[in-house]
């Protein structure tokens, strides 16, 4: 299901290891869903094959999350995580996200990733193939 200007999601369900005292999601396992959306994400975008592409050609890593929670996720819920690029730079990307259940909105995120070359511990600017792709996708200019 997507929604709203989210062109793609990925649904998970919640398992009994994400879960805290309080019985809800415990908020760390909110990023590894993000994590999880990206490279879903990614799959549809560029290719199922996007794991494969040679070392350092286009190898992300993350510089900067935010995450507002609305409502927590709980025990065996199928919550949607849904995901999309609203800026492409040079070399990075800006993500935005929201997390649902049965379309009620449970966590709103943001963050910023990087093309990183893990040669040169550096980033670099991301494959004109790869913009495409994703340009297309999203409808960017």
């Amino acid at each position: 299901m997507t929604m709203g200007p989210f062109r793609f999601s990925y649904p998970i369900r919640v398992r009994y290891s994400e879960i805290d005292g309080q019985q809800v999601v415990f908020n760390a396992h909110y990023l590894t869903y993000l994590d999880v959306a990206v490279v879903e994400y990614f799959r549809k975008v560029i290719g199922p094959d996007f794991l494969k592409l040679p070392e350092g050609y286009f190898d992300i890593a993350l510089v900067r999350v935010s995450i507002d929670f609305k409502q927590p996720a709980r025990l065996d819920d199928v919550i949607d995580v849904h995901c999309r690029i609203t800026r492409l730079g040079n070399s990075s990307m800006n993500f935005e996200y929201m997390i649902t259940r049965d379309n009620e909105v449970l966590v709103e995120a943001e963050s910023v990733q990087v093309n990183f070359n893990p040669t040169t511990g550096k980033s670099q600017p991301i494959p004109e193939e790869i913009r495409r792709k994703i340009k297309a996708f999203e409808n960017l200019p």
